[in-house]
C-alpha cells in the first residue's frame, strides 16, 4: 500500500529542489580534482593554439582533391614541419598528431602524381 503523503511534504521537496548551490572557493579540494582530470589548456582534440598544426592537417585533407594536389600538398608539408616543430618546443600547445598527418597527406598526394607521369612515360 502506497505511503499517503501531506501537503507539508511535498513543500519541503520543493524547497530542496530550487535551494541554490553553495558557491565554491578557489581552494576548495574538489577543484583540484577536477582540474586534474581536465586536459591541459590547447590539449585535447584539437590544438587550437598550433596553428600551423591545424593549417598542415587541412591542407593534407584537402589536398585529396585532385584539382587542388599542387599548391595544397607542398602548403601541408610546409605547415606540418613547422607545427611539429612547435608542438617539440612547448608540448602543452599540442597538435603533434595533426603536423604529422599533415606531413603524411602531403607527402602521398605529392608523390603519387609524381610516379603516375614516371610509369607512364616508361610503359610507353
Amino acid at each position: 500500500m502506497p505511503r499517503e503523503r501531506d501537503d507539508e511534504d511535498d513543500e519541503d521537496d520543493r524547497d530542496e529542489e530550487y535551494r541554490p548551490r553553495a558557491s565554491r572557493r578557489r581552494g576548495d579540494d574538489d577543484d583540484d580534482e577536477e582540474a586534474e582530470r581536465r586536459p591541459a589548456k590547447g590539449g585535447g582534440i584539437i590544438p587550437y593554439r598550433n596553428g600551423m598544426a591545424l593549417a598542415s592537417y587541412y591542407c593534407g585533407v584537402f589536398s585529396l582533391i585532385p584539382c587542388l594536389w599542387g599548391t595544397l600538398s607542398v602548403l601541408a608539408i610546409i605547415f606540418g614541419i613547422l607545427g611539429l616543430n612547435k608542438a617539440k618546443a612547448s608540448p602543452e600547445l599540442g597538435g603533434k598528431g595533426h603536423s604529422i598527418t599533415g606531413i603524411v597527406l602531403g607527402s602521398i598526394t605529392t608523390a603519387l602524381p609524381i610516379i603516375a607521369v614516371v610509369v607512364i612515360y616508361f610503359l610507353r
